[in-house]
C-alpha cells in the first residue's frame, strides 16, 4: 500500500523492488457483481505496488547483506534462546552462540523465537487464506487497481503483478471448501464475472497454496533483550491487504527508537512500542470494520457509500506513520 511504498522510498529500495503501480482499491459487491452500480472504487493520492514476496525479500536481504558490518545467515535454523538473568542475550544457531544487545524477531505468523520466549497465545481457527498467481493471456489488458470481489462471507483480493501476472487470493471461513480445494477455489473466482474475464485464457503459473489461521495474538510484543516485529508481533485479518506495510513501518520505527537509545537504558522499548500500539492500533480497527462487512456482503455497498465523505478528505503521515495534517480534496 502507498505507506508501504513511502517506506521503500526513503530507504531508497523502491526501484530495486520495482513493481506494477495500482491507483487504488475497486470494491465489488456480491456474485454476478458486473455493472459500474455493484462496484466502487477508492483512489489513492500515491500508487500503491504491486510485486511477488519473493522478489521484495530479495531485495530487502541483498542490500542487508551489502550493508558494512552485517553479515547474513541463510537456511540457518533457530536452536534456542540464551538467557542470563531473565534477559535474552543472543541465539544459539547451528549448535554455535551469537550474542547480542537485542534479538529481533521478525519470523513470521509462526515465529519459532515467539514461542521460545513463551509469548504465544490461544489463537482460534476461525479463517484461512489460499492465492495462486496467474499470467494474463495477451488480449487481456492490466488494471490500475486491486480488485477486491466480496462475497458470501469470502472475500477475493486480485493484484497487479509485473509481466502481466495477478495474484489472487481468497479468505474465507474454515469449511468453505468441501471438495477439491483447487476446483473450489477456481469456482469460486468464476462466480464473480469480472474475474472470470480476467482469468479467461490466463495460465496458472503458481500452485494453489494455503494458510491458517490468518489472524493471532501475543502475550506480548517485547521482553527485555528481545523485540517482536511484523507477524511474529500479532497479526490481523489480512482482510485490508496492509500486512506489509504494517511490517515496513514498524521495521523504521523500531530502527529510530534503537538509533536513539543509551546505553544501559532497559526502558528505551516502552515509547516504541507505545507508538507501534497507536501506529496499528487504525489498521487494526479498519480491518474489524471490513471483517464485519465482509460477513454481511448486503450492508456492504450502503457502508461504503457512507465512506465517501472520508474518502474525500487527504491524510497526511509523518515518518512514523501517524497522521500529520488533514485537508479536503
Amino acid at each position: 500500500m502507498p505507506a508501504g511504498v513511502a517506506v521503500l522510498k526513503r530507504w531508497g529500495l523502491d526501484e530495486r523492488v520495482d513493481g506494477c503501480h495500482f491507483h487504488g482499491v475497486r470494491f465489488y459487491f456480491g456474485a454476478g457483481s458486473t455493472t459500474p452500480s455493484r462496484y466502487k472504487t477508492f483512489r489513492f493520492q500515491s500508487p500503491g505496488l504491486g510485486q511477488r514476496r519473493k522478489v521484495l525479500d530479495q531485495a530487502l536481504i541483498s542490500c542487508a547483506a551489502a550493508t558494512p558490518g552485517v553479515h547474513v545467515y541463510t537456511g540457518a535454523r533457530v536452536d534456542g534462546l540464551i538467557r542470563e538473568h531473565d534477559a535474552v542475550k543472543g541465539l544459539r544457531v547451528a549448535g554455535q552462540e551469537y550474542r547480542a544487545p537485542l534479538v529481533v524477531a521478525a519470523d513470521g505468523a509462526q515465529s519459532i523465537i515467539r514461542k521460545k520466549l513463551g509469548l504465544n497465545d490461544s489463537v482460534k481457527p476461525g479463517r484461512f487464506g489460499v492465492r495462486a498467481h496467474f499470467r494474463l493471456a495477451d488480449a487481456k489488458p492490466q488494471i490500475p487497481w486491486v480488485e477486491v470481489f466480496i462475497g458470501n462471507k469470502i472475500e477475493i483480493y486480485a493484484t497487479p503483478l509485473p509481466n502481466r501476472e495477478i495474484s489472487v487470493a481468497l479468505l474465507a471461513e474454515v469449511g468453505t471448501f468441501r471438495g477439491s480445494a483447487k476446483a473450489e477455489f477456481l469456482s469460486l473466482c468464476r462466480s464473480f464475472p469480472a474475474l472470470a474475464d480476467r482469468l479467461e485464457g490466463a495460465e496458472q503459473i503458481t500452485q494453489l497454496m494455503g494458510a491458517a489461521p490468518i489472524s493471532g495474538n501475543t502475550r506480548d510484543s517485547s521482553t527485555p533483550g528481545a523485540v517482536l516485529l511484523g507477524d511474529a508481533a500479532g497479526h490481523a485479518d489480512p482482510v485490508t491487504g496492509t500486512g506489509m506495510t504494517q511490517a515496513l513501518i514498524t521495521a523504521e520505527l523500531l530502527t529510530k527508537h534503537l538509533m536513539r537509545r543509551k546505553k544501559g537504558d532497559a526502558a528505551w522499548s516502552r515509547p516504541f512500542e507505545q507508538q507501534r500500539r497507536a501506529i496499528l492500533a487504525k489498521y487494526r480497527t479498519m480491518a474489524r470494520i471490513a471483517l464485519w462487512l465482509s460477513q454481511k456482503p448486503n450492508l456492504a455497498r450502503p457502508v461504503s457509500s457512507a465512506a465517501d465523505f472520508w474518502s474525500s478528505r487527504r491524510v497526511k503521515f509523518n515518518s512514523d506513520g501517524r497522521p500529520e495534517q488533514t485537508c479536503m480534496r
